[in-house]
């Protein structure tokens, strides 16, 4: 299944004191202080519809870093919009928040059959438990039945969706060693902090009302770091600018038919051996800049 997404993802105006939107409101910038950066979708999401969102600048001092999640609370329900996402805004209720470290993302599930045939962890993890982050990152697999493929495979799989894979990964700085370091980002080698990683949110379905929420970065699944969320309530993803990370933008994602652009873009990068070469090529410079930065 394939999710078609007809709506511009954007901020909800409704944030952290200390977050301040761009005019197209796809750009969180925190301006002070390492805290009060939680920020929302305007839009709930749809089963299967990531929300994601580009690290563009970093700040040195702090200690942690961005934090993605979900919740059922309508942002305008909010007498106040709280300090920390986590414990603040998920001791409310209704919120499932994952902390993104330098390390340690992955989520490791150990399935250990119980008598009557429920799987060990079921039960706890019931009403929307979040779970905790692996301690392996070579260990566990994630939910994707399909194997991992950074560099051919065109779509990323999460259970019964499928997610263009082309706006997932992150991209450097042109640089003489871009090249290289955009490979870094396809294998998911640099660490999800650094600036440009690509990190976004989602939700599949589970059974009658019930969801598990996936994170992804540059591009593969994280596994499900929290399951058994309810669905009855609208999901609206969020975004906190917190600490290290100092400004996001959102990545819009192109799940039905491709735009002109980016087909153009397709059919060149099939046939340069990077896209910094793209210079060397008789184009629009505003094709070049496409192909190059976007």
């Amino acid at each position: 299944m394939e999710c078609f997404s007809d709506q511009f993802m954007e901020f909800n105006p409704i944030h952290g004191r200390n977050v301040q939107l761009d005019h197209s409101g796809t750009q969180a910038t925190r301006v002070e202080s390492f805290a009060n950066g939680v920020c929302f979708s305007k839009n709930s999401l749809k089963p299967g519809e990531i929300f994601l969102v580009e690290i563009e600048e970093k700040e040195l001092g702090w200690c942690g870093h961005l934090r993605v999640g979900l919740t059922s609370k309508d942002p305008r329900s909010l007498e106040e919009v709280p300090e920390y996402s986590i414990p603040d805004l998920t001791d409310l209720g209704d919120s499932w928040i994952f902390a993104i470290t330098r390390n340690h993302n992955k989520v490791i599930e150990e399935v250990n059959a119980e008598p009557g045939g429920q799987e060990a962890g079921e039960v706890a993890l019931a009403g929307g438990q979040r779970l905790g982050s692996g301690e392996d990152e070579d260990g566990g697999e994630s939910n994707n039945s399909r194997p991992k493929a950074f560099f051919t495979d065109t779509h990323l799989y999460i259970d019964n969706f499928r997610i263009p894979r082309d706006k997932l990964v992150g991209r450097s700085r042109p640089g003489r060693f871009s090249h290289i370091l955009d490979d870094l980002y396809k294998s998911n080698t640099l660490p999800p902090t650094a600036r440009r990683s690509r990190i976004g949110v989602l939700y599949v379905p589970k059974g009658q009302e019930l969801a598990d929420m996936h994170i992804v970065i540059n591009g593969e699944d994280m596994g499900a770091s929290a399951k058994g969320i309810p669905t009855i309530q609208p999901l609206y993803a969020v975004v906190d600018v917190f600490a290290a990370t100092k400004r996001v933008r959102i990545v819009q994602v192109e799940y039905g038919f491709c735009s002109l652009q980016t087909l153009c873009r397709k059919v060149i990068q099939k046939h340069i051996v990077h896209r910094m070469a793209i210079d060397w090529l008789a184009l629009p410079e505003a094709l070049k800049h496409y192909c190059k930065y976007e």
